[in-house]
């Protein structure tokens, strides 16, 4: 199962790899941080590592590190735009509670 991205997230990984000139893709994890303990990390990938699960969908890669794997497991990555702001936004079904501002979350 992985994740699942949809097509909006996987067109705006299209456009900003564009943008960015170089990468085979996005690279998605967690990493420990806030107030509720996790927090999700977005970046450019530029290769698949041998501890890395590479997710291929709508034309797009994203990888993902052996260890954020289990925390991101059947998770859906969105991109939306709500006014002038625009983000991805992740639905975890992982995630037990969530901070306040919305910048991490935790798991059981």
């Amino acid at each position: 199962m992985t994740i699942q991205l949809t097509v909006r997230a996987a067109d705006h990984i299209r456009d900003a790899l564009t943008r960015h000139g170089s990468g085979m893709g996005l690279r998605l994890g967690v990493r420990t941080s806030g107030c509720s303990g996790f927090m999700y990390t977005v970046d450019y990938a530029d290769a698949v590592g041998d501890d890395d699960t590479l997710v291929e969908q709508h034309g797009v890669s994203v990888v993902i590190d052996r260890k954020s794997l289990p925390f991101l497991e059947g998770m859906e990555v969105d991109f939306v735009r709500e006014g002038l702001n625009e983000h991805f936004s992740f639905r975890n079904p992982n995630v037990t509670a969530e901070c306040g501002c919305g910048e991490s979350f935790s798991v059981q």
